[in-house]
């Protein structure tokens, strides 16, 4: 162990707050009894998941342990509840120690059902389950028409991003998909692109309704982030995201047929201000130059430029003589925009050909809508905040070589925290690599209610048209300090013991009453671009938040970092508690992609590898490593196994020691090079994860179950609050895996794994 390692593990247990104080779960304590906080997370209220497939060596069932039903711990799982398998009428076995079993006498016809034994006596009955066929089943699609762009484009749909939720409150999941068109695109590529789609599917393939969030939402994967949660604690889930003028509720009768159609209900005020949901907001060529010959126009009463932080004209912003009186004329504000346009704008990046500027919405009413999990029924709706001010020109859109009208101030992230430590908080972000602004929301069943809400002010330029915005503090006192420090997903974690979660936002980390608990920084390393300054951790892709090193007390976040020269790490594994670095690697370049997992089940804890691989200490194992594209849980002995393939390159399911254990032939995942799946979540059956991916047609998800026979009993990781709010957020922006509150691997210390009140 190096000194800087066992330093740290010093530091660490000075720093760290007591892992019982105040958590909502039951810890043994020093002594061997447990603390047990009076109020738990509201969690949601599960059937036994049963599900069976056949295999090559019978019949596979697989259930679920309940987190109430597990009252103590063994040397390999956790002990309270038992079950009889029952096949057909007939008690088959007495399962003591998993939530599997593999009946080698098993048939496809054959019915089978789970009994729960408390002191050997039968409880409640299990649904029957017939097998699936060969490890997975398929849920139809219904997938959306074909269209057109403005442009005459034409762009067709395929399944992308899911999420589940129990929208009826029968205990089983039901499946929310995004539909994404063929044209969807990141926030700096230039065209239109088609409407957004999420339908919500009962588990037989039955639509129950979908969301056509309308022309006013780009497609793209930093535009819409949703969230499928029971918010009011009623047993039935919602679906809360952003939406906007021409958003449109479908519901489907039984029978498929349309059952009503219904716009939101927009504020009282835009409907007296005239906004309807009729409106369009896309930007056409000609839309955006007059856009820009009006902001020309107004330019002697930008703020900036009246407190002389900006200067006065717009020649002196472009290096130029002053050729025109202010206020300018419309005249004169057009031939401005023709130099930008066409000389300015090109001679800082050929990339800048801003005459083909379409597509992108740059005003018009944003709202954050709650809509009923079951019927696609608006319960309310209200604005979004913080809006979006203006085109991007205040938040360094401009500022750049590369200009990117409508780039930094459209990046959104969205998640659930249980912030007080009992009921879930819908998280909405807005920015990250210059302002910087969250806001948190609970839901009572009646009306939408704001908790905490914070904004980092704007980063200060001294020209809009040419600065470096990033890595600099907003303009607010409190919170100026977590600019450019987001990244494209963000997690909830109860990081300092307290019982509440903290929201996880990147290189930074906000505590659960809305103050700043930490955000990162570190200094620059010789060859970097100002060795020995000081400098953020920064922007990243990638972030993973659990319990990493279970020689540590509490949670890690291992993140990879893409500031280059200017950011002190590639890639680093800081304290979730403090924000302090525990390990990191200088790369002097855009480090894009990183992953964490037991993949070596010798070495203690997580592996971790993004320039190589790593041991949970630290310690360089090697450069080769597995691919990044995302994890699942599907080995019977609790390692890590990784989801690969991208594009047009089949999904399969890859263990770094044993090789390929699935081919998930005639599917595809998402997002391009990003490769992830549709969602990797512990949705049905015992603890380990399913892996749901598109067909290649998008008629249907495809669900595969892991089949392994694993002898370790633990309860479903959905009754993991942290867990569960992992998967809520997995759909946003660049997906990340789902991590549990407790360190999960194949060395786990049983001991240590809370039992959930």
């Amino acid at each position: 162990m190096t000194f800087r390692r066992a330093a740290a593990l010093v530091l660490a247990a000075l720093l760290a707050t007591s892992a019982t104080a105040g958590t909502a779960y039951a810890y043994p304590s020093p002594a061997g009894t447990a603390y047990q906080h009076p109020a738990g997370p509201q969690l949601e209220k599960l059937d036994r998941g049963l599900v069976a497939t056949t295999t090559s060596e019978g019949v596979f069932l697989s259930w679920r342990l309940l987190g109430k039903e597990a009252t103590s711990r063994t040397d390999h799982g956790l002990a309270g509840t038992d079950f009889a398998v029952y096949r057909d009428g007939k008690r088959l076995a007495t399962v003591t120690d998993s939530t599997n079993y593999l009946d080698k006498t098993g048939t496809p016809t054959a019915r089978y059902r789970v009994v729960s034994l408390v002191n050997g006596r039968e409880q409640d009955r299990s649904d029957y389950a017939t097998p699936w066929s060969g490890g997975y089943r398929d849920l139809p699609l219904r997938k959306p028409a074909d269209g057109v762009t403005p442009a005459g484009e034409a762009y067709t749909y395929s399944a992308n991003d899911m999420s589940v939720g129990d929208v009826d409150g029968d205990g089983q999941y039901e499946y929310v998909v995004l539909w994404n068109p063929s044209n969807g695109k990141d926030v700096s590529q230039i065209g239109y692109t088609g409407n957004v789609y999420i339908d919500t599917y009962k588990a037989d393939g039955r639509l129950l309704h979908r969301l056509d969030l309308g022309v006013n939402i780009r497609a793209g994967a930093h535009y819409t982030q949703f969230l499928v949660y029971d918010f009011d604690g009623d047993g039935r889930s919602e679906l809360m995201l952003k939406t906007a003028p021409g958003t449109k509720t479908t519901r489907y009768a039984k029978s498929g047929q349309v059952r009503s159609e219904r716009y939101i209900t927009m504020p009282a005020e835009d409907r007296r201000a005239g906004y309807s949901n009729q409106d369009d907001y896309l930007v056409s060529k000609t839309g955006y130059y007059n856009h820009l010959v009006t902001m020309f126009e107004q330019w002697h009463d930008q703020p900036e430029v009246k407190s002389g932080q900006w200067p006065a004209t717009l020649e002196a912003a472009f290096g130029i003589p002053k050729r025109y009186e202010y206020p300018l004329n419309r005249t004169d504000a057009a031939a401005l925009v023709d130099y930008f346009m066409d000389v300015y704008a090109p001679s800082r990046s050929t990339r800048n050909q801003l005459r083909t500027f379409e597509g992108f919405i740059l005003k018009g009413p944003e709202y954050l809508t709650v809509f009923d999990g079951l019927t696609g029924k608006e319960l309310e709706t209200t604005h979004y905040e913080p809006g979006r001010t203006d085109d991007g020109l205040r938040w360094g859109d401009y500022a750049m070589a590369r200009i990117e009208p409508g780039n930094r101030m459209d990046r959104f992230l969205a998640g659930v925290a249980y912030l007080d430590g009992s009921s879930p908080s819908a998280v909405f972000a807005r920015g990250y690599y210059t302002r910087t602004t969250i806001a948190t929301y609970g839901w009572n069943g009646r009306k939408i209610t704001k908790r905490w809400a914070i904004d980092s002010g704007w980063t200060p330029m001294t020209n809009p048209f040419n600065d470096g915005p990033h890595g600099r503090d907003g303009t607010d006192p409190q919170y100026g300090s977590i600019t450019t420090q987001g990244f494209h997903s963000l997690s909830a974690a109860d990081v300092d013991g307290d019982g509440k979660q903290e929201v996880v936002y990147g290189s930074a980390t906000i505590d659960d009453d809305g103050s700043v608990l930490y955000s990162s920084k570190d200094v620059l390393p010789p060859g970097s671009a100002d060795p020995g300054a000081t400098a953020r951790l920064g922007h990243g892709d990638a972030m993973h938040v659990t319990d990493i090193d279970p020689q540590r007390p509490g949670q890690e976040i291992f993140t990879v970092h893409e500031g280059g020269t200017y950011a002190p790490y590639g890639n680093a594994l800081r304290d979730a508690a403090t924000g302090q670095v525990i390990y990191g690697e200088y790369s002097g370049r855009d480090t894009g992609r990183g992953m964490v997992g037991d993949i070596l089940p010798e070495e203690p804890g997580l592996e971790t590898w993004a320039m190589g691989l790593r041991a949970a200490d630290g310690d360089v194992l090697g450069t080769a490593q597995p691919g990044t594209n995302m994890s699942i849980r599907w080995a019977a002995d609790m390692t890590t196994q990784i989801v690969d393939g991208a594009l047009t390159v089949t999904p399969t399911i890859k263990d770094w020691r044993r090789g390929t254990l699935l081919t998930a032939t005639g599917t595809l995942t998402n997002n391009h090079t990003k490769g992830n799946p549709s969602l990797v979540a512990d949705i049905l059956g015992d603890w380990r994860e399913e892996l749901l991916v598109r067909t290649a047609d998008s008629s249907a998800i495809r669900i595969y179950l892991s089949t392994e026979v694993t002898d370790r009993k633990l309860y479903t990781l959905m009754h993991d609050p942290q867990y569960r709010v992992e998967v809520a957020r997995q759909n946003t922006a660049y997906n990340q895996p789902s991590y549990t509150s407790f360190y999960l691997g194949s060395d786990l210390d049983w001991t240590k794994v809370p039992l959930v009140r």
